[in-house]
């Protein structure tokens, strides 16, 4: 069995980390490069920054601090913000990024997961959800875009399952699915949706939204059979440490990397 991974999940607003509730009302928590070396100290498996107002502001992320976070880490790390286009994404992994994430403009544009799988190998593609808890009249979920910036958000007009198999269709190498309402609220991911991707997708699953505790990491890899689980909140405030993390996970049975 392949080992899980934690991934730390660093939200980037104007040059800084920040955190919100719900994708909203953001704080500083702080500088990338120091959380950044922090957590790789620390025993993160990788990490992922997301530039959370790139894609609603209409730029791509900017590669300056991505240059200076590659210049300090030896694990690998994935970038998400903004990236439209496959000069977008080759900016990025030039300046030392592993992987790209895409997620408004892939809804915009679905092509471009097929664009950047064939230029840069899937390997290479994460393609992020934002999908809301609550489902239609129909049961299906939806998929938010540009939810970073809560007046811009809106929804995308696909269903989640819908889009899943649409993108692993299109090459994507990887799916991060964002429990918006789950998000900060760390009260445990969205069980219900990871179950029905799972099913859903043979693609590596990262969990994200909704970690508070231990047991929910735990519950994560054993009830909703996720590759991964992002958090934020309780990394960056210390309450839980990684290697700590990986010690209680290899307790309950969970495959972790040491």
């Amino acid at each position: 069995m392949l080992a899980r991974r934690l991934i730390p999940c660093l939200d980037v607003a104007d040059g800084v980390v920040v955190k919100g509730v719900r994708f909203r009302d953001h704080r500083v928590v702080g500088d990338i490069v120091e959380l950044a070396r922090r957590y790789a100290a620390e025993g993160a498996d990788e990490l992922v920054f997301y530039d959370i107002t790139a894609s609603p502001e209409n730029r791509r992320v900017d590669v300056a601090w991505v240059e200076r976070v590659a210049r300090e880490l030896d694990i690998p790390f994935c970038v998400a913000g903004g990236i439209r286009s496959v000069a977008d994404a080759e900016a990025i992994l030039a300046a030392g990024a592993d992987k790209v994430s895409v997620n408004s403009p892939a809804l915009a544009r679905p092509g471009l997961v097929d664009e950047l799988a064939a230029r840069f190998g899937s390997q290479c593609v994460v393609v992020g959800i934002d999908v809301d808890a609550q489902a239609d009249d129909e049961g299906a979920w939806r998929v938010v875009a540009n939810s970073g910036k809560p007046d811009a958000a809106h929804d995308a007009g696909r269903d989640l399952l819908g889009w899943v198999r649409e993108v692993e269709a299109r090459g994507a190498g990887e799916i991060v699915l964002n429990a918006i309402r789950h998000d900060g609220v760390r009260g445990g991911y969205a069980h219900a949706q990871l179950a029905a991707v799972r099913a859903a997708t043979t693609l590596p699953l990262v969990a994200s939204g909704g970690a508070g505790k231990v047991e929910h990491f735990v519950d994560v890899f054993a009830r909703s059979g996720a590759d991964a689980a992002l958090a934020a909140s309780v990394f960056h405030s210390g309450e839980i440490r990684i290697g700590d993390l990986k010690r209680e996970l290899a307790a309950a049975g969970i495959v972790v990397r040491p």
